[in-house]
C-alpha cells in the first residue's frame, strides 16, 4: 500500500512540475500609496499621517511605440493602464473637482486628447480594460492639461503632497498629467 501511495505522489509531483506556468506579464501590476511608501512606513513605525488612498494599476511600456494617437486613439476611453482597469481606493472621503467622493473603491478611466486628458472616476470596479465602460456609473469627470515632459518608458502613477491634500501624477510617453485630490476634515 505504501508503494502505491509513493508512486501516486511521484506521478502527481511530476505532473505538477511539468505544468507550464504563465509568462511574466508585459505590463506588470504596481501599486502607489498616499502617503508614499505607506506599508514600509507602517512596519518601521514611522507613520506621520493615516493612509488616505491606494492605487492599483498595470504599467504598459513604450517599447519603441507611439502611444497617444496611435496605440491609444485620441478621444477614446482608455483604462489608464493595461490589463484590468486602474482602481483607486480612498480610505476617507475626498473631493475631486469640487465633488465629494465617499471612501471606497473606484475605477479610473481617461480619454486622451492632444493637449488634455479627461479623467473619469467610475463606481464600477473589477473591470478588464475599458471594453464594458459604462458612463452612467461615472461619479466625476474633469479635464486636466498635459504638460510636456521627458519621455517615460513605463506608465508611472505616483502621489505627492499638496497644500489641500495630494496630487496624483501620471507620466507616460512625453507627457505628465496632474489630478488634484482634496482632503477636508
Amino acid at each position: 500500500m505504501k508503494k502505491i501511495i509513493a508512486i501516486f505522489l511521484v506521478a502527481v509531483s511530476l505532473q505538477t512540475s511539468a505544468q507550464k506556468l504563465p509568462p511574466l506579464d508585459k505590463s506588470p501590476m504596481d501599486m502607489s500609496y498616499y502617503p508614499a511608501g505607506y506599508p514600509v512606513l507602517k512596519i518601521q513605525n514611522k507613520i506621520t499621517e493615516p493612509l488616505a488612498m491606494r492605487l492599483m494599476y498595470s504599467r504598459p511600456q513604450l517599447n519603441g511605440r507611439k502611444v497617444f494617437g496611435e496605440l491609444q486613439k485620441l478621444g477614446e476611453v482608455w483604462r489608464l493602464g493595461a490589463n484590468e482597469a486602474t482602481e483607486i481606493q480612498f480610505f476617507k472621503d475626498v473631493w475631486i473637482n469640487n465633488k465629494k467622493l465617499i471612501k471606497g473603491r473606484y475605477t479610473l478611466y481617461c480619454i486622451p486628447y492632444a493637449n488634455k486628458w479627461t479623467l473619469i472616476v467610475n463606481k464600477e470596479t473589477d473591470i478588464w480594460g475599458a471594453f464594458k465602460y459604462d458612463s452612467t456609473k461615472d461619479v466625476v469627470r474633469l479635464d486636466v492639461p498635459l504638460i510636456k515632459n521627458d519621455t517615460t518608458e513605463a506608465l508611472t502613477i505616483v502621489f505627492e503632497k499638496s497644500d489641500t491634500g495630494a496630487n496624483m501624477l501620471m507620466y507616460w510617453d512625453d507627457v505628465k498629467a496632474v489630478l488634484p485630490i482634496v482632503f477636508k476634515n
